[in-house]
């Protein structure tokens, strides 16, 4: 079928289209040329007046695995306050910080994104990760791989094998997991953790393995870079929401001596020591650092006002944490000789001075990086917030008189620690576009999103212009999926599933015997159980596999 999506206002800024009028047509699937033999339209959309975009692209959200059944678990009530009906065409469902998979998927596409990549899928646990995945509908999906605390790569480290060892064995992973790219958290933070040490500094060594963090990321990152990973190592620093962190990340964006390297959830780790409260804003820094060294990259993760709930790998850190959960509960746990696990329910205000400064940290680290195809819109869900929220975001970041009628409300003394309301900066509309949609698409490496060019599959979004722009972003008129309509006005009218993006490096295979001897005596998993074939992830019919060719492979 030959649809035609006649006079929208265009925003393809990987293609260079900056607001104009233009048609697009969509056939089997994909973005095609005018039809130049005279064939009839089967379907036309008027979109004039109308603002289209490619599908939103997720690039940092919490979406599958075991963290988020915990959470789900241990948060009844919150589950409770949001339950979603069953209609005609959906399934029924709950949650509110961490929504089941069906409703993930349903809210997702209805504010016009069409791919999520879940930030840290344990190996170890990549099954059940890819399974959640799989249930979660509409969206494409994938994931990044988590190294870094793992005993088979401290081993490596401390025995000081060479890189290419290290790369098979990377490389390795990426293919047994089904990853797209390589995830590190609190590099050998969540290791040291088991061995009781509370604090891993970046150039601290590991009291087990004799290894530190530096170390880690210096070793990862070459990994990645050498064997054509598209996406850089994607690090959760040293020291997440620790006062005085800034100069670990500091330190941390010089110490990976120019190698790619993608810092996510910036705002935690952008914390000063200055002032009464022993807390202040070093978004000035890290925006500066980030403006100066094009090899990094970052995603903000945001804090938003309201209930929400912490999940991470990073245990040494959420176990400092769990004394502010609220509600009053909280797990923290290990996961074999692989990484460990930490929920804690969070509730974030607007009269906490913290909370509050943390909010405007964001904000300002949004305004301050002038590259939009360096920085990303993520709220790290659901830590910083739930993912519904990000119209709310869009707002604050176009909008400066709103963002300083809400900065006119948080704790006053938060006020006068921000340099926020100085900030005059407003996204435009293509900026947008570029961190929500064509900058994610080329940082994560997907060869056919994120643009509306031809050749590409149809991942469209449709909305109508509109000043409050949470509004516009909240309700799109339209969101396609592979070319096939499923919202309409806000609400999803077809169900379908969407594919797995992954890629798959090349290793020696003699990386197995290790391997095999390690798992035989070490762990509780077979080898063969540990890796998932293909066919585990399209064998329900529930979507496919897409492999991303690796740097310089065509």
């Amino acid at each position: 079928m030959l649809i035609k999506l006649t006079g929208g206002r265009v925003y393809d800024p990987a293609s260079g289209i900056d607001g104009q009028q233009l048609d697009i047509y969509v056939e089997n699937g994909r973005i095609v040329a005018p039809p130049s033999d005279g064939r009839p339209v089967d379907q036309e959309y008027d979109l004039r007046g109308k603002v289209v975009m490619s599908g939103a692209i997720d690039m940092h959200t919490h979406i599958g695995g075991g963290k988020g059944n915990i959470a789900r678990t241990l948060l009844p009530e919150d589950h409770r306050m949001d339950p979603v009906a069953r209609t005609s065409v959906t399934r029924s469902g709950n949650g509110h910080a961490m929504p089941s998979s069906f409703i993930a998927g349903y809210r997702y596409a209805e504010m016009g994104y069409t791919a999520c990549f879940e930030p840290a899928v344990l190996p170890i646990n990549a099954r059940q990760a890819h399974m959640e995945m799989g249930d979660t509908p509409i969206v494409d999906k994938g994931g990044y791989v988590m190294l870094g605390s793992d005993d088979f790569l401290l081993r490596m480290l401390t025995a000081q094998k060479d890189q290419k060892a290290i790369n098979d064995y990377v490389a390795w992973t990426l293919n047994a997991a089904k990853g797209i790219g390589i995830k590190v958290v609190n590099a050998g933070g969540i290791n040291a953790f088991k061995f009781n040490q509370r604090k891993l500094d970046l150039d601290e060594k590991n009291s087990h393995y004799d290894v530190t963090p530096r170390q880690i990321l210096q070793t990862l990152a070459k990994a990645v870079q050498e064997i054509g990973v598209k996406h850089p190592l994607h690090v959760h620093g040293c020291n997440l929401g620790v006062p005085g962190n800034v100069d670990t990340t500091l330190d941390t964006i010089q110490g990976v001596e120019g190698l790619p390297m993608h810092l996510t959830h910036i705002q935690f780790h952008s914390y000063g020591t200055e002032g009464d409260f022993k807390f202040s804003s070093g978004a000035a820094q890290i925006a500066e650092a980030i403006n100066k060294n094009p090899n990094i990259s970052a995603d903000v993760g945001q804090i938003l006002f309201g209930q929400t709930v912490t999940a991470s790998g990073d245990n040494m850190r959420q176990h400092a944490n769990h004394r502010f959960a609220n509600p009053n509960k909280w797990v923290c746990m290990d996961i074999e000789c692989d990484a460990g696990c930490g929920v804690v329910p969070f509730k974030y205000k607007d009269q906490n001075f913290v909370n509050a400064l943390q909010w405007a940290i964001g904000l300002e680290i949004f305004l301050l990086v002038e590259d939009p195809w360096r920085i990303f819109l993520t709220t790290d869900h659901p830590n910083g917030a739930p993912f519904t929220s990000y119209p709310h975001l869009i707002r604050l970041l176009m909008d400066k008189s709103f963002r300083n009628d809400m900065l006119a409300t948080i704790h006053p003394e938060a006020q006068k620690m921000t340099t926020l309301a100085s900030i005059d900066r407003e996204y435009t509309l293509n900026e947008i576009a570029i961190m929500t949609r064509a900058g994610a698409a080329r940082i994560i490496g997907l060869q056919d999103r994120g643009a509306l060019a031809e050749g590409n599959w149809a991942d469209i979004t449709v909305y109508t212009e509109n000043a409050d722009r949470q509004t516009m972003f909240s309700k799109p008129d339209y969101v396609f999926k592979d070319g096939e309509l499923v919202v309409r006005d806000g609400e999803v009218v077809k169900v379908t599933w969407g594919t797995t993006h992954i890629v798959k490096p090349d290793y020696d295979l003699s990386i197995e015997r290790d391997l095999q001897h390690y798992f035989d005596r070490y762990l509780t998993m077979k080898l063969g159980n540990f890796k998932i074939s293909d066919d585990e992830i399209t064998e329900d019919g529930r979507g496919s596999l897409s492999v991303h060719p690796l740097r310089g492979v065509a």
